[in-house]
């Protein structure tokens, strides 16, 4: 049996905080440590986990889901989960480049808060009653029932 994957980041949220959603969903327990000998020269986050150095958020975000049975359980299925992941994080881009924009920062929160709210929300609310179902039928065990 394999140990508990370790985690590498820094003492807060940010990139690691979907790795863990998706640990969790899966039901597994994960280590957090915020030192350590890592690849690439500091490179984070990073997981180590089934006797590999996992780094890069996406990559790392496509091996869970897959390991655990997360992934869906067909193309069609995938296809969904990666076209709502890229759309995410694009708005997450977005924001998170919010503070390093030029003086209009409130025109340029405002445009974010329009794009939010008139095309990534609509499309994740349209979504929601086919996707969530699905999501919470992982969490309660029942993944393999589809």
């Amino acid at each position: 049996m394999e140990g508990k994957p370790r985690l590498h980041y820094f003492n807060g949220r940010g990139r690691m905080e979907c790795i863990r959603w998706l640990l969790a969903a899966a039901g597994v327990e994960e280590t957090h440590l915020t030192r350590g000998t890592l690849m690439y020269g500091q490179h984070l986050p990073m997981v180590e986990t089934h006797g590999m150095n996992l780094v890069e958020t996406r990559a790392i975000l496509r091996y869970i889901p897959a390991k655990y049975d997360l992934y869906g359980g067909n193309l069609k299925e995938q296809a969904w989960i990666h076209m709502y992941v890229e759309g995410l994080n694009d708005l997450s881009n977005m924001i998170m480049f919010l503070p390093l924009s030029l003086p209009e920062e409130e025109m340029n929160l405002a445009y974010i808060l329009e794009k939010a709210t008139t095309r990534f929300f609509p499309v994740c609310e349209k979504v929601s009653n086919q996707l969530l179902p699905c999501f919470m039928t992982w969490i309660k065990g029942e993944k393999n029932k589809r």
